[in-house]
């Protein structure tokens, strides 16, 4: 499947709305659940992706469509929420990041891309040349790593309950490193 540009943008809009009717409230333990230490759960993860919201997609493809490769755009801290949003609940998160989204999609919406400007190219300062359509394509996989990162963490909280279910629930499977 080739990147389509409205597609993208409707999986974009449907995530804030996925993640308020999956987390919205269940019983605190679901939200604070990890699979072990350095790692995240899931309200930690709905605070990232309002981080990101804020500082990384629509900034950096705001930079790519004004600066282009002259100069790499700043990185993104990816641990960043332990620090801003050490103690919020998780439904204020829930409300930030829907609200968030959507001006960040009403944003990319109002600039009328076309297929010159998806091809943009700016400097990601890890990983070289990027184009505006590969950032456009990864700001959705990343929300969809996270739903299934979400839905994993969820699962393992019921791991040691499902007995001999476990051989057909690969969600439980031990990850990889």
């Amino acid at each position: 499947m080739t990147f389509d540009l409205p597609r993208t943008l409707d999986l974009l809009a449907r995530t804030p709305a996925s993640l308020d009717h999956l987390l919205r409230g269940t019983d605190p333990a679901w939200h604070l659940a990890t699979e072990g230490p350095e790692t995240w759960s899931p309200q930690e993860v709905v605070a990232h992706l309002l981080q990101a919201e804020e500082t990384n997609w629509v900034p950096r493809a705001e930079w790519i469509l004004t600066q282009g490769e002259a100069r790499p755009f700043p990185a993104f801290d990816r641990l960043a929420q332990r620090t801003r949003f050490p103690q919020q609940s998780l439904e204020p998160l829930l409300e930030a990041f829907a609200d968030r989204r959507a001006r960040s999609l009403a944003t990319v919406r109002g600039w009328n891309l076309k297929a010159a400007q998806l091809a943009r190219r700016g400097h990601h300062p890890a990983l070289g040349p990027v184009t505006l359509r590969q950032l456009l394509a990864t700001w959705a996989v990343h929300d969809l790593s996270h739903l299934a990162q979400i839905a994993r963490v969820m699962a393992k909280v019921e791991a040691q309950e499902v007995g001999p279910w476990r051989a057909y629930l690969p969600i439980l499977a031990p990850r990889e490193p």
